[in-house]
């Protein structure tokens, strides 16, 4: 009786609670920022189906096998449905085989096969993938977290067939009729650190017969009916339905066996008569995710937009961990081939994400990152190296060591389920060597960045940008070392973390490229591209001191100089000089496009600096800047992104500015203070508490803060702390159409600089 009683209020509990949830996840278009190209960037996004920070995912794919521009909104062929794990477009993606449906002949080559559609037929939800071919055939894919639900629902006017293709690399096929099912593995990819060992096994689960079967191989696309099994490059599989059929089949993959990949199909969609049931348990997940931010007061397009970008900010990392039968987790890592107990995570450039889509991260979900860092530590033990750009292994994309970002942010944020003196110790080598992959695996001249106290130019391309993020990340080193109380890494790290000074000319006001000799690089223009810097000029990288602003501005001289220095960043030209790139890059063309001068938000570099306003006694322009920014350059359709949205690292930003707060210094506590978007906000941390933002007067013309109070005190100052939000209560704006400029404008209302302490 009492376990009846026990099940009936369980029951009741969860109506209410399910009941509670809005459906947020109709404002999702997952076709955001898909209408892209290699010249020019609305997003480089691709429409993902898949669960929050799911191992694998699914698209269409309108482009070819291998082509890092997967789907692209002009295109209207598709050429198949494809498992994906794509971060980028520059990367390309991993362990890849795709499904194409096709009624009348069976045609296996990847450019005949491609069939027309129009996007009125498409729908491209997160749960959720639905088009229909102008020749009549529906496909339809519901994910999960390591598999998919798929149907397929053939036209009576011809065969039925399905074409299963291998991808660009070494694959194994293995039909059997009498199970309906077929098996096998790829092992395309570009970035594992031990690719003789790389597999992905998969299984795929029919509920109707085969009519008829065979093999084939996309390399001379010969076909070989009949067969049961093939293995070699490009290899995939046909199969034959009764004309006029409805298909589902049921997918998952595994880096582990063929055996775990059985185990996981059985455990996420063993259950699902049908592909409703998946579809339906998929909305509530993603439901789930998006209420823990709800936001009232607003727009139909804003909504969409918010809610896209939410979902975009809960794709990476990727869970790169199964469940064994008994439910425990372990992982094949990409880094030395071997299978380890426990979590990891990957498809992550750090140099992207590390400035807000961790800092966001953080506040939704403590646990995950908790684990991460451990994931972090278990990567550098395993492959030498802490990752800068894991796909799934170390790539050493980009410049700087910000796994140490992600490190000390977390334990300044109370996420400390992870061994700090391993994470400093880790850092140190990294900061004192140089890696095999890449650029940022490791640290390039790390010699002469700690004997000059610079990187020097031209001996290294981007020196500059190197030098400003080496001396940011050694500050993390630094400020680990003294949250834990580790006097010998604090002193090591404390040394570095001013060296941005080397690099700044107070003579003219810029960052620029320092010889070995000393002397600054001639001749200098500070429009020019590249050189000292790295995708981006000494407009973009002069403010990129994310630890001291204070120490920059006292570069500068004054408050008041380095005021209008940032304006003069909004008012200049939009002109391009393309410099050492010798032409045209997308990330130029996007900051022409934005109009903001040589405000260039379509790539990172530049992203935190409206906020530096806060930080010498003008928040009203941080709070003008940021607004004009979600507003302008923001929106819900294919073109929805002044740039890549890289890993969720765009979208991040915009969810935390329309909130009205932003991470200026990851590895401190610190949530810069902007200008809210929204007339409410609320959001639910992982315990339940309620952090809830309020400007009832917000609107277009309302955007200037008057007052603020923070649980009914009066908040004095242009920031506020982690535990704020993380404890729960009430941020209340009073809104206006005006700036207040005596609110908050003395060095006691700035936020964190290390030459304050």
């Amino acid at each position: 009786m009492k376990k009846l009683v026990y099940l009936i209020i369980f029951f009741l509990y969860s109506t209410v609670m399910n009941a509670q949830l809005k459906d947020l996840v109709q404002y999702v278009n997952t076709l955001q920022g898909t209408d892209s190209n290699f010249g020019l960037s609305y997003g480089n996004t691709y429409p993902t189906t898949g669960m929050p920070y799911g191992m694998h995912m699914w698209s269409a794919q309108t482009g070819k096998n291998g082509d890092g521009f997967k789907y692209m909104y002009a295109v209207d062929k598709i050429r198949a449905f494809s498992q994906s794990h794509q971060c980028s477009p520059w990367v390309s993606d991993y362990a890849v085989y795709s499904f194409m449906p096709m009624v009348g002949e069976l045609v296996v080559n990847q450019d005949a096969r491609a069939t027309k559609f129009s996007h009125d037929n498409e729908i491209a939800k997160p749960h959720y993938y639905k088009v229909t071919f102008d020749n009549g055939i529906t496909t339809e894919m519901a994910p999960t977290t390591r598999g998919v639900h798929l149907r397929f629902s053939y036209p009576t006017t011809g065969d039925a067939y399905l074409v299963l293709d291998g991808y660009t690399d070494m694959s194994e096929i293995k039909i059997d009729p009498a199970k309906r099912q077929i098996s096998g593995w790829v092992n395309n990819q570009r970035f594992v650190n031990d690719s003789k060992s790389f597999r992905n096994y998969f299984v795929v689960q029919f509920d109707k017969s085969f009519e008829d079967y065979g093999v084939w191989e996309n390399q001379k696309d010969e076909v070989f009916p009949q067969k049961l099994d093939g293995s070699g490059k490009g290899y995939g599989a046909f199969i034959k339905f009764k004309k006029g059929s409805k298909v589902q089949a049921k997918a998952a993959s595994s880096y582990i066996s063929a055996e775990q990949a059985l185990i996981t199909l059985n455990k996420e969609l063993g259950k699902d008569k049908n592909l409703e049931v998946t579809k339906a348990r998929g909305q509530k997940t993603w439901n789930e995710v998006l209420n823990r931010i709800v936001v009232e007061g607003c727009t139909d397009e804003q909504m969409k937009t918010f809610y896209s970008c939410l979902f975009r900010a809960n794709l990476f990392s990727r869970k790169f961990y199964e469940r064994k039968e008994n439910g425990e987790p372990y992982y094949y890592s990409p880094y030395n081939g071997k299978i380890y107990d426990g979590y990891m995570y990957t498809d992550n450039g750090f140099w992207d994400t590390f400035r807000s889509q961790f800092p966001l991260t953080n506040i939704l979900h403590p646990t995950m990152q908790g684990r991460y860092m451990n994931a972090l530590l278990a990567a550098q033990e395993q492959c030498g190296w802490l990752p800068s750009w894991s796909s799934p292994g170390e790539t050493g994309g980009m410049l700087g060591n910000h796994s140490i970002s992600l490190l000390a942010d977390a334990w300044a944020k109370g996420i400390r389920d992870f061994d700090p003196e391993k994470a400093l110790e880790a850092y140190a080598h990294e900061a004192m060597n140089k890696g095999p992959w890449g650029g940022a695996n490791g640290r390039g001249f790390w010699k002469e960045y700690f004997q000059l106290g610079y990187v020097p130019y031209p001996e290294s391309m981007g020196s500059s940008a190197q030098t400003m993020e080496y001396a940011y990340d050694d500050f993390c080193g630094y400020q680990l070392a003294k949250m834990v109380g580790n006097k010998h890494y604090q002193e090591v790290f404390a040394r570095q973390m001013f060296n941005y000074k080397n690099v700044f000319d107070k003579s003219i006001g810029f960052m620029r490229g320092k010889g070995v000799d000393g002397k600054w690089q001639e001749p200098f223009d500070p429009l020019e591209w590249g050189g000292p810097f790295c995708e981006g000029n000494a407009w973009h990288y002069t403010w990129s001191v994310f630890h001291d602003v204070q120490g920059l501005i006292d570069l500068f001289g004054s408050d008041e100089k380095f005021t209008t220095k940032i304006d003069s960043v909004f008012t200049i030209p939009n002109v391009i000089k393309p410099g050492t790139y010798g032409g045209i890059i997308h990330e130029m063309k996007e900051m022409e496009l934005a109009n903001m001068g040589q405000y260039a938000h379509g790539n990172q570099p530049i992203q935190h600096m409206p906020y530096l306003y806060c930080y010498a006694g003008q928040p009203w322009k941080t709070q003008y800047w940021v607004r004009q920014i979600v507003e302008r350059l923001y929106n819900s359709t294919e073109k929805g992104y002044p740039g890549d949205e890289d890993q969720g690292g765009m979208s991040s930003w915009y969810i935390l500015s329309s909130l009205g707060i932003y991470a200026v210094c990851p590895g401190t506590d610190e949530y810069v203070i902007g200008s809210p978007l929204f007339k409410k906000a609320t959001i639910t941390m992982e315990n339940g508490n309620k952090f809830v933002i309020e400007a009832p007067e917000n609107s277009k013309e309302n955007l200037y803060i008057q007052s603020a109070t923070l649980n009914g005190r009066l908040l004095d100052k242009n920031y506020i702390h982690y535990d704020d939000i993380a404890e729960g209560g009430v941020l209340k704006f009073e809104m206006g159409s005006q700036p207040n400029k005596e609110r908050c404008t003395s060095k006691y209302a700035a936020p964190f600089s290390l030459s304050k302490e």
